[in-house]
């Protein structure tokens, strides 16, 4: 079973499980799952990475999985994110900034220095929350959704996530996590926010901050 955070007739507010894919593919994906698990059609409107898990909505008609697509697109869907990294960043807060090139052959993003074809911009902020034997727990907030942003962006600076062997994090279960977001209903448009903390391995070294976290005071 899938865990709901909210439903109703246009969307539903889930958490997705590591290990399974976020948009339709082979075998069970989250939309065929909650598909079965609700009934009717799911529309995907945004994607995590296979191997990462988080809050997720998904839309329940044509019309809200348009309107929520919009919202990604045009800016008032507010993504934060929770990631360990290996080692500390220099800065306690800061913004990212890089051209990326994704490279579909070899499913894998890479930070370049000049705009030409395929290459897009790519921005985030990031703030430190804890360090702890030689690992950082970050929390971050997307301006824009890159494939494996977070992921090469934090990389590039020598601070790869603990798990993410395609990046330099080593092997494991990549410490990622779509902690908290906040979108205008598309039926309506009232402010919807909705977040759920990660547990288990490398996040239970950082239980203490993480349940302090205060995900509405990091203004945008």
């Amino acid at each position: 079973m899938i865990p709901i955070l909210y439903q109703d007739r246009q969307l539903v507010v889930c958490l997705k499980p590591p290990g399974i894919l976020s948009q339709e593919g082979p075998g069970d994906t989250l939309p065929s799952l909650l598909s079965r698990q609700l009934g009717g059609e799911i529309f995907p409107v945004h994607r995590l990475d296979r191997g990462v898990g988080g809050v997720m909505v998904c839309a329940r008609t044509s019309r809200s999985a348009a309107a929520l697509s919009a919202s990604i697109s045009q800016g008032p869907f507010q993504k934060q994110y929770l990631c360990v990294v290996l080692g500390s960043p220099e800065r306690e807060a800061d913004q990212c900034r890089d051209l990326l090139l994704h490279d579909k052959t070899r499913n894998k993003s890479f930070v370049v220095t000049r705009m030409r074809g395929g290459v897009k911009e790519a921005r985030l902020d990031y703030r430190l929350l804890a360090s702890s034997g030689g690992l950082s727990l970050l929390q971050v907030r997307l301006h824009t959704g890159r494939t494996h942003q977070i992921r090469v962006q934090l990389s590039s600076r020598g601070l790869p996530l603990l798990g993410d062997g395609k990046y330099g994090g080593g092997s494991g279960q990549i410490a990622l996590w779509s902690a908290a977001f906040s979108f205008p209903h598309p039926s309506g448009g009232r402010e919807m926010a909705f977040h759920a903390l990660p547990q288990g391995g490398a996040w239970d070294q950082f239980g203490e901050t993480l349940l302090s976290l205060d995900f509405l005071s990091w203004s945008s």
